[in-house]
């Protein structure tokens, strides 16, 4: 039970930093959150640990945890990591696609896309960033999937903190470029739209902006 209860709130906090309800720099007070949840700090220290481990929270002695503020060199560490890793990713997704996979990818996009036009900002942040994980998911690959995973949670911090404007619908449509290439069989184009898409991401981010805060009970409300 415990183990579930510290797995709830794990997951809580990651949506509400992932989903821009908590921002970069908020103190994660362990009090607050208890009470929130209902649990004893116990619980509320196991699950700020995790998410020290996954690098969305800071741990600072005699301070508390506070959600991470990722700096400019460690943004343009990820992004690298990502292109990197999704470059070899799409490869290797090409030489093992099926129809069957296409379609799943066609029916992620069309979630994606409903969202972006209902302007629902949790959904289409969600399945923006999850398109890139159901690929590997699609491989049978559990450790890419979770891997990348973290490395996006990672990116939803950096893009909270330095991107200037949302850039929803753009995405969503170059992940229906990449998806297309696939279809086609243009292992070739969908590398290159992959690079070019985190490229695009990674532009859009301005390194000069000033980063406001907010408070937990308000973004976990």
């Amino acid at each position: 039970m415990e183990t579930s209860t510290t797995g709830f709130i794990v997951e809580a906090l990651t949506k509400a930093i992932v989903e821009h309800r908590l921002q970069p720099g908020s103190k994660l007070a362990e009090q607050k959150l208890a009470d929130h949840f209902g649990v004893s700090r116990t619980l509320v220290r196991q699950a700020l640990f995790q998410l020290s481990q996954n690098r969305l929270i800071t741990m600072e002695p005699a301070r508390g945890a506070f959600v991470a503020a990722p700096s400019v060199n460690e943004a343009r560490e990820v992004f690298a990591v990502r292109r990197m890793l999704e470059a070899e990713m799409t490869r290797a997704f090409m030489r093992e696609v099926t129809p069957a996979k296409l379609q799943a990818l066609k029916d992620h996009l069309a979630e994606e896309h409903g969202a972006v036009i209902r302007e629902d900002v949790p959904g289409r942040t969600e399945l923006l960033r999850d398109f890139h994980v159901r690929i590997a998911e699609l491989m049978g690959n559990e450790v890419l999937a979770q891997l990348l995973g973290e490395l996006i949670s990672r990116c939803a911090l950096i893009t909270l903190m330095y991107q200037t404007h949302s850039a929803a619908e753009h995405s969503s449509e170059e992940h229906a470029a990449i998806v297309s290439a696939m279809a086609a069989g243009d292992e070739t184009l969908a590398v290159q739209l992959m690079n070019d898409h985190l490229a695009h991401v990674e532009a859009s981010l301005t390194f000069d902006r000033k980063v406001p805060t907010h408070d937990i009970a308000l973004a976990l409300s």
